[in-house]
C-alpha cells in the first residue's frame, strides 16, 4: 500500500458513516458493479477481524462524491488507512493482497 506523500487527510466517523476503530480504519470506497471490491471488502473484513481496535468501513463511491473528489479517489475500490486519529496514514487503489493490508495497519498503530 503507498504511502500518503502529499498534505495530510483527516476523515471522521461522521464522514464514512460509521465508527472509526480505536487503533486504526480500513475505508474502503467502492460501486455496486465492482467485481474487484467484493474481494477487497472479504480481505478487509478477513484483516479487521484479526486485529483488535480496527474497523474496516465500506463507503459507497457514487453517493459520497464530495470524498471522491476531496481524496482524489479516481478508480474502485480505493483502500484508505487511517490511523487511530483519522488520518490517511497510506492508500492503494485495486485489490489489496492481505500481508500488505496487516504491514499498512503495522504502520498506522505504531
Amino acid at each position: 500500500m503507498a504511502r500518503r506523500d502529499t498534505a495530510d487527510d483527516v476523515l471522521t466517523a461522521e464522514e464514512v458513516g460509521a465508527p472509526l476503530g480505536e487503533r486504526a480504519t480500513l475505508v474502503q470506497f467502492s460501486t455496486a458493479f465492482c467485481q474487484p471490491c467484493r474481494a477487497t471488502r472479504r480481505v478487509l473484513d478477513e484483516v479487521a477481524g484479526m486485529v483488535d481496535g480496527v474497523a474496516h468501513v465500506e463507503v459507497d463511491a457514487e453517493s459520497r462524491l464530495d470524498l471522491v473528489r476531496r481524496l482524489d479517489v479516481t478508480a474502485t475500490p480505493t483502500v484508505l488507512v487511517l490511523d487511530a486519529s483519522g488520518r490517511v496514514v497510506r492508500r492503494a487503489a485495486g485489490q489489496p493482497r492481505k500481508p500488505d493490508v496487516i504491514a499498512a495497519i503495522g504502520a498506522a498503530v505504531s
